[in-house]
């Protein structure tokens, strides 16, 4: 049974750090392109940031561009969601995804994720 396993959430202060991670027991992770998405309260899940297979290119939500930085170890089996510089409005629910199908900021090209992480930013 797959599954992301998501974690490294937690409160900071508005211009602080995180970095979030994503352990997956899929058998084969460096053949999925890996996806962060979030979800505030009231709110559509939306897209952050993905990375292709073997981790040669990204892409990145206006939103975070320049603040988070998304990387992977495929040797363990970790996506990586380094976030800077975070605001109040950052706060939410993070999840992680796998794409067989290669990245992208689509939700549905995404076959399995993860519970999510509570990433809250106070003022």
């Amino acid at each position: 049974q797959v599954q992301l396993v998501e974690s490294g959430g937690g409160l900071v202060q508005a211009g602080g750090s995180l970095r979030l991670s994503c352990a997956a027991s899929l058998r084969t992770f460096s053949s999925y392109a890996m996806g962060w998405f979030r979800q505030a309260p009231g709110n559509e899940r939306t897209f952050l940031a993905a990375i292709s297979m073997q981790g040669a290119y990204r892409l990145y939500a206006d939103s975070v561009k320049g603040r988070f930085t998304i990387s992977r170890d495929n040797a363990k089996n970790t996506v990586y969601l380094q976030m800077n510089t975070l605001k109040p409005e950052d706060t939410a629910v993070y999840t992680c995804a796998a794409s067989a199908r290669g990245y992208s900021r689509n939700y549905v090209a995404y076959d399995y994720w993860g519970q999510g992480t509570q990433v809250t930013v106070s003022s």
